[in-house]
């Protein structure tokens, strides 16, 4: 069944919601994970506004967040006895977070994709996109959705981290 299964994470609860159940099911069927994160330049302009008053490298500090992160996705799917391997994707010229899920996708010839959606409707979602659409659309391989309670998406979009890891909001 699925063996080479893709978590794409960006540190959201929503993420972590596809991620616990990505290993949920590899638990089951003895696959593995291949967990990833995505910087690109949506996630520079971000972290741009997240890090005005800090001074220093703001990349090297998205990198570093982000190394901490897949860290800590690894280390939770090894506490749970599945094997996972991680992978940071600097793609500043390789396209859209979605379009690099899926060629990641193609090229760790995964059976899986499992990501968390915010499941956005209405103005929000034609304002934002939907990464998850679009990966559902072109994805060589079965999509599963994990669609975080509305409620705790809601909060979660209202809040940023600092790279102290300080949460604030805006």
């Amino acid at each position: 069944m699925y063996q080479r299964i893709l978590v794409p994470v960006d540190g959201s609860s929503t993420s972590a919601e596809g991620l616990a159940e990505a290993i949920r099911l590899a638990k089951l069927t003895g696959g593995r994970l291949r967990i990833v994160h995505i910087l690109d330049e949506l996630s520079f302009a971000l972290g741009m506004d997240v890090y005005v008053g800090h001074s220093g490298d703001w990349l090297g500090a998205l990198r570093a967040n982000a190394v901490t992160l897949l860290e800590k996705a690894r280390a939770q799917a090894q506490d749970a006895g599945v094997e996972a391997e991680v992978v940071l994707r600097d793609g500043f010229k390789a396209g859209a977070v979605h379009d690099q899920v899926v060629t990641e996708a193609v090229d760790s010839k995964a059976d899986l994709i499992v990501l968390g959606t915010h499941g956005r409707r209405g103005l929000s979602r034609w304002a934002m996109g939907s990464s998850a659409e679009h990966i559902l659309r072109v994805a060589p391989v079965p999509v599963l959705l994990i669609r975080a309670p509305e409620a705790a998406a809601k909060v979660e979009s209202e809040r940023f981290s600092l790279p102290d890891g300080q949460v604030a909001n805006q």
